[in-house]
C-alpha cells in the first residue's frame, strides 16, 4: 500500500517517519514509483528507472542516516555501479557503471533509496535538458516550457512532487537555473564543498560542485551535512563550516549587508517582471531589517568566453577518449552537434589560450572577492528572462549561431560564481503573470553557505513557497 501523505513532507520529514515506524522504506519507494507514472509522461523527467535497485537497497537494509528509506534520484551523469549511466548521449545509452562515484557512496551511506536517473543534457552542457537520447524534459508549470538545465530532471521531478529532493550539481548554473526554472530550491555549495571523485579531481577546471534541489531548504541543509567532505585524493579542499549546516536553518541571520541588482551584468535589459521581481525582493529583505543597497560587482572578464574555453577543452577531451574507445572519429549519429562543435572549437584552441581563461576566471573570482569586502550578500535574478520555449535551444541544429547569444540574454550571472568558488542559491520567491517560476539568486562569501542557510530559512518563513504546486503535480 502506497503512503498517501507522501507530498505533505519534506524528505527530513519522511525519514522521521521511518524511523518511528509510522511508515516504511517500501511504502516509500511505492508512493514514489507510482507518483512517477502518474505524471512523469507529462514532463519526462526520470529517464532511467531501476526500481529493483532500490528494492534490492531495501531487501539487504538500508544505513542508519539522516534521509533512511528517503526515495531519491540520481543525475544522469554520475556513476551508480551495477546501473545505467548515460550522461544524456545515445553513444552511452547502454552504459554500465562498474563502480559508484563518491558523491553517490554518500547518498547511498545517507540513507536514501535510488530508484532511476533524472534526465541530463548530453554531458550536462546546456541550460534546458533536451537531449536527443531522452526528448525534452518538460516544465510541470507550463509544459511548452523547459525545467531548466543541466539538472533540468531533477527540478522537474522536485517540483511536480514525485519526490522531495533529488541529486543536482552545477558548472555553470546547473543547480540553480533548474531551480529558478522549476520553482525549488538550490543551493550550489562552495567549491570542494562535496566530493566528485574517485575518477577526477574536478570538473570544468574546478567550476563544477555537486548537491541537491529539494522543496525545502533543511532538506538542502542537512543533506549537506551528510554527504560535504573531502576525499583522500581531493586536490583542495572548501573552508569547514562553523557548525552544522542543519543548525543554520531557523537561526537568526542577523542584520546582513546586502547588494542588489535587477540588471543584466554585460548591462543588457532583462524582463521586465524579473527585474521588478528583484526590487520586490530587495524590498522585502529591507522591511526583514537588512540594509540594502544597489551595488553590483564590476566584470574583469567576459564569463561566457571563460566557459567556452574551459567547457570546450573538457568536451574535447570527453570526445577524444570515446573516440578512442570506439576506435573511430564520432559523427553527429553519436554525438550531438553542439557536443562535437564544442570540441572541435576548442582543438584550434592553444594550451595558451586555456591557461588565459583559467586567469581571465582568476580576475573575476579577485573582482568578487573585492566586492564582497563591502557586502554579506549579493542579490540578482538567477535567470534574466522566464523558462526558455522547448526547442529554443536546438542542440542538433546545423546552425549553432543561435546559442550563444540566447544564453548571454538567458543566464549570464551564474557561471561568475562558479568561477570564484562562491556559494550561491536561487530561491523561489517570485512567479510571473503566466505562471512561471522567477528564482532569485543570492551569492555568498567562499564558505559561508550558512550565512545563505540562515537567510534562505528567514526567506522561507516570510514568503513560504511549499505550498504552491504546479498544474502538472503528483
Amino acid at each position: 500500500m502506497a503512503f498517501k501523505e507522501f507530498g505533505n513532507h519534506d524528505a527530513v520529514g519522511l525519514a522521521e517517519l521511518v524511523r518511528e515506524k509510522e511508515v516504511t522504506a517500501k511504502e516509500l519507494l511505492d508512493e514514489a514509483i507510482a507518483r512517477t507514472a502518474k505524471v512523469d509522461p507529462q514532463i519526462n523527467a526520470i529517464v532511467v528507472k531501476h526500481y529493483d535497485y532500490a528494492e534490492q537497497q531495501i531487501a539487504r537494509g538500508l544505513p542508519d542516516g539522516p534521509f533512511t528509506g528517503v526515495p531519491f534520484l540520481l543525475k544522469d551523469l554520475d556513476l551508480l555501479e551495477g546501473t545505467r549511466t548515460t550522461s544524456g548521449a545515445s553513444l552511452l545509452k547502454d552504459f554500465v557503471a562498474d563502480h559508484n562515484g563518491t558523491l553517490t557512496q554518500r547518498f547511498l551511506d545517507a540513507g536514501v533509496t535510488i530508484f532511476g536517473k533524472s534526465s541530463s543534457p548530453e554531458f550536462g552542457l546546456m541550460p534546458t535538458t533536451e537531449s536527443r537520447l531522452f526528448g525534452p524534459t518538460r516544465n510541470p508549470w507550463n509544459t511548452n516550457h523547459s525545467s531548466g538545465g543541466s539538472s533540468g530532471g531533477a527540478g522537474a521531478a522536485v517540483a511536480a512532487r514525485i519526490l522531495p529532493v533529488a541529486h543536482a550539481s552545477d558548472g555553470g548554473g546547473s543547480i540553480r537555473i533548474p531551480a529558478s526554472a522549476s520553482g525549488v530550491f538550490g543551493m550550489k555549495p562552495t567549491r570542494a564543498r562535496n566530493p566528485l571523485g574517485p575518477d577526477r579531481g574536478e570538473g570544468w577546471g574546478g567550476f563544477s560542485v555537486g548537491h541537491v534541489l529539494s522543496i525545502s531548504v533543511r532538506d538542502s541543509a542537512v543533506m549537506m551535512d551528510a554527504i560535504h567532505g573531502p576525499e583522500a585524493s581531493s586536490p583542495y579542499v572548501a573552508p569547514p563550516p562553523e557548525r552544522p549546516f542543519s543548525q543554520e536553518v531557523g537561526r537568526d541571520p542577523g542584520r546582513l549587508r546586502i547588494s542588489f541588482t535587477d540588471k543584466s551584468p554585460y548591462g543588457d535589459a532583462i524582463d521586465h517582471e524579473i527585474a521588478e521581481a528583484v526590487r520586490d525582493t530587495a524590498k522585502l529583505l529591507a522591511g526583514l531589517g537588512h540594509h540594502v543597497e544597489e551595488r553590483a560587482p564590476p566584470l574583469a572578464a567576459d564569463p561566457a568566453q571563460v566557459m567556452t574555453t574551459i567547457v570546450g577543452g573538457n568536451t574535447a577531451l570527453t570526445v577524444r577518449m570515446l573516440e578512442q574507445r570506439a576506435g573511430r572519429p564520432l559523427t553527429s549519429g553519436d554525438l550531438e552537434r553542439l557536443t562535437l562543435a564544442s570540441a572541435e572549437n576548442s582543438r584550434k584552441l592553444t594550451p595558451a589560450d586555456y591557461v588565459g581563461a583559467q586567469l581571465a576566471a582568476f580576475q573575476i573570482s579577485h573582482a568578487l572577492a573585492t566586492f564582497f569586502e563591502g557586502c554579506d550578500i549579493f542579490l540578482s535574478p538567477t535567470l534574466c528572462a522566464p523558462p526558455v520555449r522547448i526547442g529554443e535551444l536546438n542542440s542538433m541544429s546545423e546552425d549553432l549561431s543561435h546559442i550563444a547569444p540566447t544564453l548571454r540574454r538567458y543566464m549570464p550571472g551564474t557561471s561568475m560564481f562558479n568561477m570564484s568558488g562562491q556559494p550561491a542559491m536561487s530561491v523561489p520567491l517570485a512567479w510571473n503573470k503566466a505562471g512561471l517560476p522567477l528564482g532569485m539568486m543570492f551569492a555568498a562569501k567562499l564558505g559561508e553557505e550558512g550565512c545563505l542557510f540562515r537567510l534562505a530559512g528567514q526567506l522561507e518563513q516570510v514568503r513560504p513557497w511549499r505550498d504552491k504546486r504546479p498544474p502538472v503535480c503528483a
